[in-house]
């Protein structure tokens, strides 16, 4: 099962179509083996919006969605995850996050759904068990799996909205707005 999910070259050619504006970059770790989607923000660029497409390979930092590694995951972050960007977008009650998640569970009929978080490294996540298919076939359902999620991701305008240089002065605002203390009350 293992040899199955060691290839991940494949999720990189089949992301970039719908994630246009985000920088690849491989991830291989205890957790997670794909690829993160990337765009740092801000002036000193300490601020990243983006997603990852691949396999959750440990529960670590992912508790929130109850996983059962080995699983293939789709997942949009921003980070870092107590900063003022992550507030204004995961953290509030009508943030970009939960609107999107919203949104994606009305048009979603069926399972596996996205799945919303404002305490997990993910902020909005759908993954499913690699065990419930078959075993050759793996890669071949990851495929389908991460298509259908990436086209959600898209028609919510979630990836547009990341992509965004509006996003860029927010975060530069948010920034200054937190090394001053005025987000502070």
């Amino acid at each position: 099962m293992r040899d199955e999910l060691q290839s991940v070259t494949w999720i990189r050619e089949l992301a970039r179509p719908y994630l246009s504006g985000f920088s690849p970059g491989l991830e291989s770790s205890r957790v997670l083996r794909g690829y993160r989607f990337s765009r740092s923000l801000g002036r000193g660029k300490t601020v990243e919006v983006g997603f990852f497409a691949g396999y959750l390979l440990g529960n670590k930092g992912f508790e929130p969605f109850e996983p059962a590694p080995p699983e293939c995951i789709l997942f949009a972050y921003v980070h870092p995850r107590r900063g003022a960007l992550h507030q204004q977008l995961v953290a509030r009650p009508n943030g970009l996050f939960r609107s999107t998640h919203r949104y994606i569970s009305w048009l979603t009929h069926h399972p596996p759904r996205f799945q919303f978080s404002e305490t997990s490294t993910a902020a909005l996540a759908r993954h499913l068990p690699v065990s419930c298919w078959p075993e050759g076939r793996r890669a071949h359902y990851a495929r389908n799996f991460l298509t259908e999620g990436l086209a959600w991701l898209v028609r919510s305008a979630l990836v547009r909205r990341l992509a965004s240089e509006s996003l860029q002065k927010e975060a530069a605002q948010n920034r200054y707005a937190f090394a001053s203390g005025a987000d502070r009350a």
